[in-house]
C-alpha cells in the first residue's frame, strides 16, 4: 500500500500547489470568481467535466451500475444529456450577459428585486451540493487510511477550502484540468477494462446476472423521468455550472467546448455502469450497493494503479466539491450580502472601486467552506440531503429562468410567485410524501409553472427600458459585456 499511499499524498501536494499557484493570477473579481472570462476549448471542455461528474456521479454511478446493470447509467447519463443542452441552446447568450450570478441574470431580466429571495434558493442548492461532495471524502479515506469519518471529512474538506480560498477559479479550473485527466486514466483507461476482465468478459457477465441487467430501461421509466426533471433540468440552472459558463472566452468556446463536455459525460456514464455490473459478479452479496466502488478498486486491482483510481476518485469528489463551494460563497457574498448592505446598485459591477473585492470574496469561501465541514460531520444521508438541494433547485428557480430566456411577457412579480410558491411546495410536499418522493418535484414544478403564467398575465409586462437592456445584453453589445482583451490558451 506504500505506493498507493505515495501516489495520494502527491496528488494532494499538486492540489495544494496549484491553489498557491492559482492565488497569482487571482487580481482582480474577474479573475476570482470566472477566471478573468479567458478559458479556451480545451481548458473549458476539462473544467466542465470534472464538475459535473463527481462523487455521485463516480461511486453513486458505480452502484447503480451495482444494482440495476447498464440501465443504472441513466442517472450520470441525464447529467450529461443537461449539460449538452444547455451548452447547444443557452451557454452563448448566458456567457455574453458577463454576471456573476443566476440571480444577476434575473435582476437584470425582471428589472431588479428578484435577486435576494432567488439567490437564498441558489444558496441553500449549492450548499448542499457541497456538503455532499464533502462526506463523500470519509468513503475514500477508509479505503484509503481506515480513517475517522470526521478526520476524513476535515482532511478532504480542508484541502480544498485552501486551494480554493487562495486562487478561486483560477486554483479550481488549474485542479480540475489535473482530476479530469485523473479521471480519464483512472475510471475510464484502467478500472473499467480491468473490472471487466476480471469479471471474465461480457459473456460471463451476462451467464452469471439477470437479463434485466442487460436491459436500457431496467431501472424503471418512473425513475428515469424524474432524473430528468431533477438532472438535466437542474444542468440548465445551477449556480455551479452557469459560473463555469462564464468562464469561457467567447460563445463558441461555451457552445463547443460544453458539447465536448457533455458527451464526455455519456460515455463516463456508460462506464460506471459497466464496472458496477462487474462488481455484482465479483462481489454479489455486498451489504450497499455504493460499496462496489471501493470493493473492486481494493481488491481487484494491483499495486499503484490502485491508487492512481483512488485519485480519480478523490479527483471526481474535489472538482464537484471545489465548485460548489465557490457558487455557494459567490452566492452568499454578491446575492445576499451585498444586497443586505445596501449593495444591490453594485451587483453586476465589475472591477475598479476601493473595495478589496478578491479578498472579500476569499472570506466568504473560507467561511463557507468551514460551513460546509461542519453541516458534512453532522449529515449522514448523503441521498436525502443532494435530493433536497436539487428538488429546491428545479422546483423553486426552473420555471422563473427558463421563462426569462423564452418568453417576453414573464414578469418580476410572476418570477417572484414561482420561486416562493415552487419552493415552499417543495418543501411541504417533502413533509407530506418524504425526502425521496418523486412527488414532491413534480407538483412542486407544476404550482412553479402555474404562478408564474398567472402572476405574470394579470400584472403589468415588463417594463420596455428593462427588455431592451436585456436584449442588448443578451446580444453582447452593451459596455459591461465588451471582452476582456487578454487571451489565454488552452
Amino acid at each position: 500500500m506504500a505506493v498507493d499511499y505515495t501516489v495520494i499524498v502527491l496528488y494532494l501536494a499538486g492540489m495544494l500547489a496549484m491553489g498557491w499557484w492559482g492565488m497569482r493570477r487571482a487580481r482582480s473579481k474577474s479573475d476570482f470568481l470566472v477566471a478573468g472570462r479567458r478559458l479556451g476549448p480545451a481548458m473549458y471542455s476539462g473544467t466542465m467535466a470534472a464538475i459535473v461528474l463527481g462523487g455521485a456521479s463516480t461511486i453513486g454511478g458505480v452502484g447503480l451500475g451495482y444494482q440495476y446493470g447498464l440501465s443504472g447509467a441513466w442517472m450520470v447519463f441525464t447529467i450529461g444529456l443537461g449539460l449538452l443542452a444547455l451548452s447547444v441552446f443557452f451557454s452563448a447568450r448566458i456567457a455574453r450577459l458577463k454576471v456573476y450570478t443566476v440571480s444577476e441574470m434575473l435582476d437584470l431580466r425582471y428589472g431588479g428585486r428578484a435577486g435576494v429571495i432567488s439567490g437564498l434558493v441558489m444558496w441553500a442548492y449549492t450548499l448542499m451540493l457541497a456538503v455532499t461532495s464533502t462526506i463523500a471524502y470519509a468513503t475514500i479515506f477508509d479505503v484509503l487510511f481506515d480513517m475517522n469519518r470526521t478526520l476524513a471529512i476535515v482532511l478532504g474538506g480542508s484541502i480544498v477550502v485552501a486551494y480554493s480560498t487562495l486562487g478561486g477559479m483560477w486554483s479550481i479550473t488549474l485542479t480540475d484540468m489535473v482530476q479530469f485527466v485523473v479521471k480519464t486514466i483512472g475510471v475510464l483507461l484502467l478500472l473499467l477494462p480491468i473490472a471487466v476482465i476480471r469479471a471474465g468478459g461480457f459473456g460471463e457477465m451476462k451467464a452469471k446476472l439477470p437479463t434485466t441487467y442487460f436491459d436500457p430501461l431496467g431501472i424503471g421509466g418512473e425513475t428515469i423521468f424524474t432524473y430528468v426533471l431533477i438532472y438535466t433540468f437542474g444542468m440548465l440552472i445551477g449556480q455551479d455550472i452557469w459560473q463555469r459558463v462564464f468562464t469561457a472566452r467567447n460563445d463558441r468556446t461555451a457552445k463547443w467546448g460544453g458539447t465536448v463536455a457533455g458527451t464526455y459525460c455519456l460515455a463516463y456514464a456508460l462506464a460506471g455502469a459497466v464496472i458496477g455490473t462487474a462488481a455484482k459478479v465479483l462481489y454479489p452479496d455486498l451489504a450497499s450497493p455504493d460499496d462496489a466502488f471501493a470493493t473492486i478498486v481494493k481488491h481487484e486491482l494491483p499495486l499503484g494503479v490502485r491508487g492512481l483510481v483512488l485519485a480519480a476518485a478523490l479527483a471526481a469528489v474535489m472538482s464537484t466539491s471545489s465548485g460548489a463551494l465557490i457558487a455557494c460563497a459567490t452566492v452568499a457574498n454578491n446575492d445576499i450580502w451585498a444586497r443586505l448592505r445596501g449593495g444591490l446598485g453594485r451587483a453586476a459591477a465589475d472591477d475598479g472601486d476601493a473595495h478589496d473585492e478578491v479578498k472579500g470574496n476569499r472570506v466568504f469561501i473560507l467561511i463557507m467552506g468551514v460551513v460546509v465541514i461542519g453541516t458534512a460531520i453532522a449529515l449522514n444521508n448523503v441521498v436525502e440531503a443532494l435530493t433536497v438541494a436539487y428538488n429546491l433547485l428545479v422546483g423553486g428557480l426552473l420555471v422563473p429562468i427558463l421563462g426569462g430566456l423564452l418568453w417576453k411577457r414573464g414578469t418580476v412579480q410572476g418570477a417572484l410567485a414561482s420561486v416562493v410558491v415552487g419552493g415552499l411546495a417543495v418543501i411541504g410536499l417533502m413533509a407530506t410524501y418524504g425526502i425521496l418522493a418523486n412527488e414532491p418535484v413534480y407538483y412542486g414544478l407544476l404550482a412553479s409553472l402555474a404562478a408564474y403564467l398567472v402572476v405574470s398575465l394579470v400584472t403589468p409586462a415588463t417594463d420596455a427600458t428593462v427588455l431592451a437592456a436585456w436584449r442588448e445584453r443578451l446580444a453582447g453589445r452593451t459596455a459591461e459585456a465588451t471582452p476582456e482583451p487578454v487571451a489565454v490558451s488552452q
